[in-house]
C-alpha cells in the first residue's frame, strides 16, 4: 500500500481533499462536481490516481453524492465504521487507504449496492 506522511498528503491535496480523504470527512450533499456528472470514462482516487469506478456503474441515487453500483475489481477496501452513532461500511482506496465514502445495501440497480462517494475523493478521466 502507498504510504505517505501527513505532511506529504497536505502538500499534495487541497485542504478540502485532505479533510475528506485523510480525515474521513464528508462534503455537503448536492455540492460535489461529480454528483450529476455522466460522461463516459473512469473515476480514480484523487489522492493516488488508482482507478476505482467505470462510468457505466454510476447512477443517480438522489442522495446528493455520486453513486456507483460496482467497483473495479480490487480497487476498494471496506471497513466497519461505527462513528456518529451509526453502523456503516466505509470504503477506501485499496492503493493508498484514502476515505472515499460508504457502501450501502440499498441500491436500486441489479447489484443492490450503492457506493456513496464524495466527489472530492475522485478524479475523472474521460474515455478517448
Amino acid at each position: 500500500m502507498l504510504e505517505k506522511t501527513d505532511a506529504e498528503w497536505k502538500k499534495e491535496l487541497t485542504p478540502e481533499q485532505y479533510r475528506v480523504l485523510r480525515e474521513k470527512g464528508t462534503e455537503r450533499p448536492f455540492t460535489g462536481e461529480y454528483n450529476t456528472h455522466y460522461e463516459d470514462g473512469t473515476y480514480s482516487c484523487a489522492a493516488c490516481g488508482n482507478d476505482l469506478y467505470k462510468s457505466e456503474t454510476k447512477f443517480d441515487s438522489g442522495c446528493g453524492w455520486p453513486s456507483f453500483d460496482d467497483e473495479i475489481e480490487g480497487a476498494i477496501m471496506r471497513k466497519r465504521d461505527v462513528s456518529h452513532g451509526m453502523i456503516r461500511t466505509e470504503i477506501m482506496c485499496a492503493n493508498c487507504g484514502s476515505h472515499l465514502g460508504h457502501v450501502f445495501n440499498d441500491g436500486p440497480t441489479a447489484t443492490g449496492i450503492r457506493h456513496c462517494v464524495n466527489s472530492v475523493s475522485v478524479d475523472f478521466k474521460k474515455d478517448s
